[in-house]
């Protein structure tokens, strides 16, 4: 019997997050384990007479690869996910990982090689983004990995997420779910849209950067699920002070943590890290924008109450916000190109502020 939550996710997905349409070509990519949810996507997708594609990779595709590549191989970009990012009308990206940490022997040189291989793909699915040719959607499968990482029982996760989500048994319409969270943070954006200086201040950032004719977005469950933040592209050369996030940050399946950066003059000019300081000091020089910033956002759902290693979920945490070095989206006037997207979370529920051209608009995690 279909399980109701991957009924309802899938609705969420197809009708509300990309709203598909009858002739649009739909590519789903997953590995095996996501085969229950992709199973209600593929008969929703063919029920509005669209046309679906399975990209579907074995779980431990991605170890076996590094394993056995050549050097040569990590620079090729793979031709049918080539074809559905820069031509296909909608994208559904589900991670279902069953191993989270597979990568972690990997040298750096190779991941960063083969992510600069990729980095097409993520420029081709930001530009068409933005221009809404490509309505692209990012989220994931609960695995009994990912429940591992967040420290709790599969059956526990599950529910986590789906709460998370909205697509949980109790809800009875997802969708109006998350079209009530896009008006309420619409609230918020009118807030702060069209101010310039923003200051972050607590035990864990001193930090000011720009946010002059920048446009925030409004993550209402169109391309993250689950998600719950706003967010923009700080102007590139704004960023002045440090901050220490207080979260892990995992890249390719390695964790860095107790990461504190200084910024001048909108670069990175010192970083450490309490854990693997060497692999982020190679992605930050991995090209001249990987320094820079190209997102800032504050998290909004406070159904995602805990860290559990996984940046789809941690970076909506309410009462958090995170930013992220490398590729800015272009939608939100970012000029900031890079092969690296890194998001970095940290913590404003104690003891910390948020000021908009010296006015505090919140306070210890929400807004005033």
């Amino acid at each position: 019997m279909s399980d109701i939550r991957h009924q309802k996710f899938a609705q969420i997905l197809v009708d509300y997050s990309a709203a598909v349409k009858p002739g649009e070509r739909v590519a789903i990519t997953a590995t095996t384990e996501a085969i229950p949810v992709v199973r209600e996507l593929l008969a929703l997708i063919l029920q509005r007479g669209a046309h679906p594609h399975l990209l579907l990779d074995i779980p431990d595709q991605e170890e076996l690869y590094f394993a056995n590549a050549s050097d040569e191989l990590l620079d090729f970009v793979p031709t049918f996910h080539k074809i559905a990012f820069e031509e296909f009308d909608v994208l559904y990206k589900v991670r279902s990982e069953t191993n989270t940490r597979a990568l972690t022997n990997v040298r750096p040189d190779r991941l960063t090689r083969r992510q600069k291989s990729l980095s097409g793909l993520m420029v081709a699915q930001m530009q068409r983004g933005a221009n809404r040719s490509l309505r692209w959607m990012a989220t994931l499968f609960p695995t009994r990995a990912y429940a591992m990482e967040a420290g709790m029982g599969y059956e526990e996760y599950q529910d986590f997420f789906y709460g998370a989500c909205k697509a949980d048994a109790a809800t009875v319409d997802p969708v109006a779910e998350w079209q009530a969270v896009k008006a309420r943070q619409q609230t918020y954006i009118d807030r702060i849209q069209g101010h310039d200086q923003v200051q972050l201040r607590g035990p864990n950032v001193d930090l000011t950067l720009s946010i002059k004719d920048r446009k925030f977005i409004n993550a209402c469950g169109l391309i993250n699920l689950p998600d719950g933040e706003i967010y923009t592209g700080p102007v590139e050369t704004s960023a002045n002070g440090w901050v220490r996030y207080t979260y892990p940050a995992v890249y390719l399946g390695q964790v860095v943590s107790g990461i504190e950066l200084t910024f001048e003059a909108g670069k990175v000019i010192q970083a450490t890290a309490e854990k693997n300081q060497a692999l982020l000091l190679r992605i930050l020089d991995s090209d001249p924008g990987a320094r820079y910033l190209g997102e800032f956002a504050i998290g909004t759902n406070f159904q995602i109450d805990r860290f559990t290693h996984n940046i789809l979920l941690d970076e909506k945490i309410g009462g958090s916000f995170h930013m992220a070095v490398g590729a800015g989206y272009p939608e939100t006037g970012s000029l900031n190109k890079s092969a690296v997207h890194w998001d970095m979370i940290c913590d404003l529920r104690q003891d910390s502020e948020i000021l908009l051209d010296g006015e505090a608009i919140y306070r210890n995690g929400v807004f005033l």
